[in-house]
């Protein structure tokens, strides 16, 4: 495929696209028209493209280490789309798939030396291939940046202690005064709290104290809601306090809950953390705060049966960088972030471009509903965790999920929200915020009454659906 002998075909371009809408406006460029400046060599093809803009898009797609069978190739162009690859790249690369029946390099892609805009980036791609190999730091922090980096991480962890304990006595001045009327003292108190754990540098920590102000006065059943985050932050505080002799996992789930970040770079080039499988994607959902935009996807490997969180991150109104179909199949390598359970995760080399999957093995709702209790055993803070349901139907209404195997419902402590069936069998509600949303009327469109496969989350609210696979195509459908 490297070789400038070697054309690709245009349904090898195709099945790169990242999306439908990508496919069809890639097909558009794809003739010679909009193009200038094209040409391919041994390690990459390039061209110029006229766009909206005064100067023409300047596209390069590098052909060198896609050799593998399968192997997506690296591209870059100038135009602001954040999806990979854009419809520039797609287009050149179609342009140059189906320049003729000759030798590659005739007719409206030639043969030649890359420019020096095209030399530039290949040889910064090289380059980075090389640091990553290396692993991080490597032949550049030398004993003075280690030295400074541990300096900076024990001034950190030394601000973000004092802001643990200034919110203790926060929390501890609240419950003193009671919480009747915790309503009427105003967001402005709260909001000013928050801004002191982010200048502790400790934004998990604002982000709680977030929480607690939007608990008070929520309505109906608030003081409640209102203890149960006053106990949740007050465990993340003392456990923050005595993080330093909490085991490796728990220790880093504490740090991460509180805000400190992890390099993904680092995730990456810990030795034997990437685990290279066939990884379905089961989901994905976005959210945003207003100026972040945050892309939650999940996928499950076909051979270790590992479900895994990537998360993708767009600012200023752009949609995250990473963008993988729901239902489709990816060969990549994938490494945890520390933390238990070990959930979240940095994406790695990526083996070929994303394929059709199939549908994912699922369980019963008192099967999902154990993992959650046992996720929530190792990290306290959990809102939710991922569950495969196979075989269940939606009750009339959509406000529950039923299993058809039958069987008398699981008794969970702490769960009294799951419902015995009338059929003898077991059922989960499905979350009140999923009315909010036109996937819960989808769900039972798609189920007509009968068994379906559906992807969510199991929480504290019930099971919140993402994706459902249709019993008659096998079609994953978003909900």
């Amino acid at each position: 495929m490297t070789q400038q002998g070697v054309r690709w075909t245009v349904e090898q371009v195709l099945a790169l696209a990242p999306d439908a809408a990508s496919r069809k406006a890639g097909g558009r460029l794809g003739t010679a028209g909009p193009w200038s400046g094209t040409g391919v060599g041994e390690e990459a093809v390039w061209g110029l493209c006229e766009g909206s803009g005064s100067a023409p898009y300047r596209t390069v797609v590098a052909l060198r280490g896609a050799d593998r069978p399968g192997a997506a190739p690296g591209c870059h162009c100038s135009c602001p789309s954040r999806k990979v690859p854009c419809k520039h790249a797609l287009g050149l690369l179609l342009l140059w798939a189906s320049d003729g029946a000759g030798p590659a390099g005739a007719g409206s892609v030639p043969g030649g030396e890359p420019p020096d805009w095209a030399r530039r980036w290949l040889t910064e791609r090289e380059r980075r291939a090389e640091r990553r190999a290396a692993g991080p730091g490597a032949g550049e922090a030398g004993p003075k940046d280690a030295a400074a980096a541990r300096r900076r991480a024990g001034q950190r962890a030394e601000r973000m202690a004092a802001g643990a304990s200034e919110l203790e006595r926060r929390l501890l001045d609240l419950l003193r005064g009671g919480l009747a009327g915790a309503d009427r003292a105003g967001y402005g108190a709260w909001e000013e709290t928050a801004a002191r754990m982010v200048d502790a540098q400790a934004p998990g920590l604002a982000a709680r104290v977030r929480e607690l102000a939007a608990a008070a006065g929520s309505g109906p059943g608030w003081p409640e809601r209102l203890l149960e985050e006053c106990a949740l932050l007050h465990l993340l505080n003392r456990a923050l306090l005595g993080v330093s002799a909490l085991p490796d996992a728990p220790a880093a789930t504490v740090r991460a809950r509180a805000g400190v970040p992890v390099k993904a770079a680092e995730v990456l080039a810990a030795e034997g953390a990437a685990v290279r499988d066939d990884w379905l994607v089961l989901g994905r959902r976005d959210g945003s705060d207003g100026s972040l935009t945050t892309r939650r996807t999940w996928l499950r490997g076909a051979r270790t049966g590992r479900t895994a969180l990537l998360l993708s991150f767009g600012s200023l109104g752009r949609a995250p960088e990473i963008d993988l179909p729901i239902g489709g199949s990816l060969d990549a390598e994938l490494a945890p972030y520390p933390g238990s359970p070990p959930l979240r995760v940095a994406l790695g080399e990526r083996f070929s471009p994303p394929r059709e999957g199939g549908r994912p093995p699922g369980s019963d709702t008192g099967t999902a509903l154990a993992a959650y209790g046992r996720a929530l055993c190792e990290d306290p803070w959990l809102d939710a965790w991922p569950a495969v349901l196979d075989e269940v139907v939606p009750v009339p209404g959509g406000s529950a999920l039923r299993d058809t195997a039958g069987g008398p419902g699981v008794e969970q402590p702490g769960a009294g929200w799951q419902l015995a069936d009338t059929d003898g069998g077991a059922a989960l509600p499905v979350d009140p915020r999923s009315a909010e949303r036109p996937g819960l009327w989808r769900l039972l469109a798609v189920s007509g009454g009968g068994p379906v496969t559906v992807f969510g989350e199991c929480g504290h609210r019930g099971f919140l659906p993402y994706t459902v696979w249709s019993p008659e195509t096998g079609e994953a459908i978003p909900l």
